[in-house]
């Protein structure tokens, strides 16, 4: 089953079971990867300070803007696969914002490779933009990562990350937009330049 077969047509229960007892995830929505991130910039780049003020476009809107994994992930708490995502592997220095909102979520500095697939953070880079909630679909419970303002759902968050906080943010690629750092000061996201005074360029 190859392309967006993936977004209609549910996979076998307990062919995905072994994974999902790995990595804790829903067997009923793994999605693949389609131009995941980065394929929609929210207009205009609104920079942190906007971010309260954001309102979500309607349901028509999303769709007319996200593509089709990032509005099944944001949307309606889709999984994409492990490994075959946009930023599992992204080293470069910069930030992580919500691609519906733009309201900044993670950054490069809190970022760990946690042999999971998907891009996995220590701690958020603003707390108050995270909402958790817990989640009993699965066989064990979990805490669903949202966005605060887009109200995007993330992925989750467990606890078996490193120090400092022992936390794994567990995010999906298509929720989010990553910005470089030497474009944090065009982009509006200027004042988190300081987290990465004594880094070299990347």
């Amino acid at each position: 089953m190859t392309g967006d077969s993936w977004l209609a047509t549910p996979i076998s229960f307990w062919t995905a079971l072994p994974t999902c007892r790995r990595f804790w995830i829903s067997p009923w929505r793994i999605v693949p990867r389609q131009q995941a991130a980065g394929s929609w910039n929210p207009e205009p780049d609104r920079g942190s300070d906007a971010v309260a003020s954001y309102r979500k476009p309607d349901e028509r809107e999303l769709r007319r803007r996200l593509s089709r994994i990032q509005y099944e992930v944001t949307q309606h708490e889709g999984t994409e696969r492990p490994f075959d995502n946009e930023y599992h592997a992204e080293k470069r220095s910069g930030i992580y914002v919500d691609i519906v909102s733009g309201e900044p979520l993670f950054a490069s500095v809190h970022k760990f490779d946690s042999g999971t697939g998907w891009p996995s953070f220590f701690q958020p880079l603003e707390p108050d933009h995270i909402v958790e909630k817990r989640d009993f679909r699965l066989f064990l419970p979990r805490t669903e990562v949202r966005c605060r303002y887009g109200d995007s759902d993330l992925g989750q968050v467990f606890p078996d990350g490193p120090a400092p906080t022992g936390l794994r943010y567990c995010v999906n690629s298509a929720a989010l937009r990553f910005i470089p750092r030497d474009q944090l000061e065009e982009t509006g996201y200027g004042q988190y330049l300081g987290l990465f005074d004594g880094e070299s360029s990347s």
